[in-house]
């Protein structure tokens, strides 16, 4: 299966109204409804009996649909049986700290996509890595199944259960340890090197997403809105960015037509590592950077 792209994605608590009927209009990439931390225990029941109408509600802009569900196991159960529905993109799992707990939850939702006459295996999983326990298991983790298409660090919960300030220096080495094994496992790997719950001082904020982007995280969820268009600018390429990547390609390119196997190209040694990076920044941009096919016989 392909990754989606996820640069944004709002977390909305589903039972508040308001927020639920003005996401679609904040142009996140995808839209979390959230039946976990957000929601008291006495009002989980009302919280998933508002899921199909929540979900045709965030759905109308175009962005995917992502339902985060509690961790213990008997509300786990519950919230999958009223999250199994037609439209939902993927499942957030809190607290991962075991790749059999990824199994077992990926075996449910297969039995419910079964029962519900929905497609087996497209509803995914994004993991969320927040004790320090998971550090331990992540390549077991990322890898324990197919249904899995992103995991990142939960940087409030994982500093509260290491004792931590989340801050940027305790941050960095869980959050690349995650980013790492989400990579060699094929995921995307989500999230910035900050606390998600700063959001007053934008411009700091786009600092930390930018230099996150070039650490090489691809996304990241907003718990408000006017931090959307931040993750949607700063986890895209720059235009210089863009115009650097498609001078490289079209050096190389031409270069392997001639027979060289390294050129340069803006004063830098261009080989396969060099160009395939270029590659990806136009593939992140939208671009198609593979050369056009001749018409002639």
């Amino acid at each position: 299966m392909s990754l989606p792209r996820w640069r944004s994605i709002l977390s909305v608590p589903i039972n508040v109204d308001r927020f639920v009927e003005g996401a679609h209009r904040r142009q996140a990439d995808a839209i979390q409804l959230d039946l976990e931390d957000s929601i008291p225990l006495s009002g989980k029941e009302d919280a998933r009996g508002r899921l199909p109408q929540a979900i045709s509600t965030v759905s109308q802009g175009g962005a995917s649909v992502i339902v985060r569900i509690n961790q213990p196991w008997r509300l786990a159960v519950r919230d999958l049986e009223a999250a199994v529905l037609r439209g939902v993109a993927a499942i957030t799992l809190p607290k991962v700290e075991d790749p059999g707990r990824v199994r077992a939850i990926s075996e449910t939702i297969a039995e419910l996509e079964a029962e519900r006459s929905l497609p087996v295996g497209a509803i995914r999983l994004l993991l969320l890595i927040e004790t320090p326990a998971a550090l331990f298991k992540l390549p077991e983790i990322a890898s324990a199944d197919a249904r899995t298409v992103a995991m990142k660090l939960g940087s409030e919960d994982f500093a509260l259960a290491t004792g931590m300030v989340p801050e940027a220096d305790g941050l960095y080495f869980p959050s690349m340890a995650v980013l790492v094994a989400a990579r060699a496992a094929g995921l995307l790997p989500l999230g910035f090197i900050g606390s998600i719950a700063e959001y007053q001082d934008l411009d700091a904020i786009r600092e930390t997403v930018r230099r996150s982007r070039r650490l090489g995280f691809c996304g990241a969820t907003a718990i408000h809105p006017r931090l959307v268009p931040i993750l949607n600018e700063e986890f895209m390429p720059t235009q210089q960015e863009i115009e650097a990547a498609r001078r490289i390609v079209q050096t190389y390119e031409r270069a392997q037509a001639e027979g060289q196997g390294s050129v340069h190209a803006d004063g830098r040694m261009v080989d396969v590592p060099v160009f395939r990076r270029a590659q990806q920044t136009l593939a992140t941009a939208g671009i198609d950077s593979r050369p056009a096919k001749s018409s002639n016989p």
